[in-house]
């Protein structure tokens, strides 16, 4: 059984060296909040705000002389709600976290909501989590 829901996949390879050029891929990737597959394959559900980040790394990745394909694909049922729980998952945790943090005496309200900011940058599935958290913010940001 297929399912609707398309994804996207990076497919990439760059040069041994610089080895600044692999780390900086890394890092976008994570701050994207891709999941990595398989060593140089990554995913990001398909989106206008995903496709962009995406397309913008092929080229910033062929400017370093590697390669890069964009792919879209669908996965069988199994596979795909196992892949969207490996996204859900670290950002359901991090909502649990500011919740804490906001119950807590004399809670650093801005350091939070710029953290919220951070994560609903990866909350590709809109997270019941993250409605609690803006509901909770926006009670305690009230005199």
């Amino acid at each position: 059984m297929v399912t609707v829901n398309p994804w996207l996949l990076l497919v990439y390879s760059v040069p041994r060296h610089p080895t600044s050029a692999r780390v900086f891929v890394w890092r976008r990737l994570k701050q994207l909040g891709a999941e990595a597959l398989q060593d140089a394959t990554w995913a990001l559900p398909s989106g206008t705000r995903t496709l962009e980040h995406f397309q913008w790394l092929v080229s910033e990745i062929r400017e370093m002389r590697g390669r890069a394909t964009l792919w879209e694909a669908r996965l069988a049922a199994g596979d795909e709600r196992a892949l969207r729980r490996r996204f859900e998952e670290p950002v359901e945790a991090g909502y649990r976290k500011l919740l804490a943090d906001l119950r807590r005496r004399g809670a650093d309200r801005p350091a939070i909501a710029r953290r919220f900011q951070q994560l609903q940058s990866r909350d590709y599935f809109e997270c019941a989590l993250g409605r609690r958290v803006r509901t909770a913010l926006q009670k305690k940001g009230k005199p």
